[in-house]
């Protein structure tokens, strides 16, 4: 059987969950913080989650995953029609970690945390977000889902990064980053009302407290 490693409040690590859920994949959570130990870094390089344990070994990178789970569960394709079309559905998938996620990534400490991010920092998180939601409501169908008609692994790059993303923007900016791209608080309320990310969801909160202690004991370090 597969096991996934990481924990129910990284976004990334519930990118992989939905698409197992909705492949209908059976796996072992495996419940992991990042780490350096040994022992970790002895099985992923990185130290990072998620990661996946297969018949024939780890693997790591969540873009990798979805393409592996592709592979093995063609059945539900979550990248899907011609060689154009998942090539396109793969570019709004990178478009939202590029330019959405990863940005934002920046001032989670600050959002989230209680932390401090200074004010350049800040000022380009917020000219980043901006322009990477005009992007993606240039590149993207939103009709409804973002690659278009049927569900993608690009809606569930969407969903899980503008969820923080939003949450970074209306704290630090008071900006509603979904209203930047014309469809996006459509499908969001969309992809919210699905039983398996409600059930995600509720994972989330659960583990949210542990969580919470996690990260105060590693900003005291």
């Amino acid at each position: 059987m597969l096991k996934l490693y990481g924990f129910d409040v990284s976004n990334y690590y519930n990118m992989i969950k939905l698409a197992m859920a909705l492949k209908g994949i059976e796996y072992e959570a495996v419940p992991t913080y990042p780490n350096q130990t040994p022992e970790y870094l002895a099985i992923v390089p990185t130290g990072k989650v998620p990661a996946l344990q297969t018949s024939d070994g780890m693997l790591i990178e969540t873009n990798v995953i979805f393409d592996y789970l592709e592979e093995v569960s063609p059945q539900m394709p979550l990248i899907h029609g011609s060689a154009y079309e998942k090539a396109r559905i793969r570019e709004l998938m990178k478009m939202v970690e590029l330019y959405v996620e990863l940005p934002a990534r920046r001032c989670h400490s600050e959002a989230f945390f209680g932390g401090k991010v200074d004010d350049i920092t800040k000022s380009e998180v917020k000219r980043a977000l901006l322009n990477g939601m005009q992007a993606i409501s240039r590149a993207a169908s939103f009709s409804p889902y973002l690659a278009g008609d049927k569900l993608s692994a690009a809606d569930i790059f969407f969903l899980y990064s503008l969820d923080l993303a939003s949450g970074v923007a209306k704290k630090l900016y008071n900006i509603d980053l979904l209203a930047e791209a014309p469809g996006a608080q459509e499908l969001m309320r969309t992809l919210n009302a699905m039983p398996e990310v409600k059930a995600i969801a509720k994972d989330k909160r659960a583990a949210g407290p542990a969580f919470s202690a996690y990260v105060a004991q590693q900003m005291k370090k």
